[in-house]
């Protein structure tokens, strides 16, 4: 029993993963993506995922105040200016506009 539990701890310790370690970890995560919108999918696109990641952290920065005023004062501009501009990029699609075109055609 000694050996056994030695082994797995050493293996561990390397970075080697056993298959119980990978069906943990899909559960955890099929588990966080069911629960929270923003962790998208099995089918979400990396694109699509960059999209909600972009959109979820400028609703971060205006929902709270202190880091908006920090972007505004690195920026060098007003917080009402800073606002409007992050307010302006939540809307339109983040990415290269040729992969837009191309999935807009498929």
């Amino acid at each position: 029993e000694r050996r056994r539990l030695a082994r797995r701890t050493s293996a561990r310790a390397r970075g080697m993963e056993t298959a119980s370690d990978r069906l943990a970890l899909n559960a955890q995560l099929e588990t966080l993506q069911a629960k929270y919108v923003g962790t998208g999918h099995p089918d979400v696109s990396r694109e699509e995922w960059a999209q909600n990641i972009h959109r979820d952290s400028y609703a971060s920065f205006l929902g709270h105040h202190h880091m908006l005023v920090y972007v505004a004062t690195a920026e060098n501009e007003s917080t009402a200016r800073v606002k409007h501009g992050m307010l302006q990029k939540m809307f339109q699609p983040c990415g290269s506009s040729e992969k837009r075109e191309e999935r807009m055609e498929n």
